[in-house]
């Protein structure tokens, strides 16, 4: 498949500016390493990141950054958002990295990066959990992704999200602070386009859990091979593994594949 260079509709229609939320944490000393910018799942914001990734990806020599997508998190609110509008906030915020950054995207922020790379040369790229649509997860959880296809919020109870390791006051305070991404890009991503292909053909990782109440096993298989390779799996983990009980299990696994790659 070969890569647009010319996009006639974004030159017609171009995604309107907003105010990103941008978190950062960085090493103490400056190795060269290249940056990693976290991208939140829809409903979530960078806060997600920076409740444990975001410094202990400092700590491990990476330049850690967290975006929130427009219409969550800190952000500016954009009740229209689109999938490609989302892709574009993640290529201007990777673009004003001072060296090319590695993307590492959750849950339907997967989808979102994997978009991003056919419009940015990622130094790599990590998909955590990836929801990358389709209607399997509403076959799977009709009763809280259906409404989604509607126009209806998308919003995951702690159960959904988290394991039962993760303690449950914790798990529903995590929970409560998700929000809910536009109607419009919950329809595309229901809708499930094939993402382009990636500039630069980068090395990506696929990373979940078998135990994840959204995404099965069957999906990460498959998301994998799509990109030549297998899924980095860790049972007994919830979706939403940077929060979950275990999160540092993941988190270094992932830099130590970048640390290779």
């Amino acid at each position: 498949m070969s890569v647009k260079v010319v996009r006639l509709d974004e030159w017609a229609h171009p995604v309107e500016p907003v105010r990103r939320e941008l978190l950062s944490a960085t090493p103490e000393v400056d190795e060269g390493r290249p940056p990693v910018l976290f991208v939140p799942g829809f409903g979530h914001g960078a806060w997600a990141y920076a409740e444990h990734w975001l410094e202990h990806t400092a700590s491990r020599g990476f330049p850690a950054h967290a975006l929130s997508l427009r219409g969550q998190g800190g952000s500016a609110r954009a009740k229209k958002a689109t999938l490609r509008a989302y892709a574009h906030d993640v290529v201007q915020a990777a673009i004003g990295l001072p060296r090319r950054a590695v993307l590492v995207g959750h849950g339907a922020g997967a989808l979102v990066v994997a978009h991003a790379m056919a419009r940015y040369p990622a130094r790599a790229a990590v998909l955590v959990s990836p929801v990358l649509g389709g209607w399997g997860a509403a076959l799977r959880n009709p009763g809280l992704v259906l409404p989604a296809a509607f126009g209806g919020g998308l919003r995951l109870p702690a159960s959904q999200l988290f394991s039962r390791e993760l303690p449950s006051a914790t798990a529903r305070a995590y929970a409560r602070k998700t929000g809910r991404a536009s109607s419009r890009a919950q329809w595309q991503l229901l809708r499930g386009r094939t993402p382009e292909t990636p500039v630069g053909n980068p090395p990506v990782l696929v990373v979940g859990s078998p135990d994840d109440k959204i995404v099965p096993s069957v999906a990460l298989k498959q998301a994998a091979r799509g990109y030549g390779g297998a899924p980095l799996l860790f049972p007994g983990m919830g979706h939403d593994v940077m929060l979950d009980a275990r999160w540092r299990e993941p988190i270094d696994a992932i830099l130590d594949w970048l640390a290779k790659n």
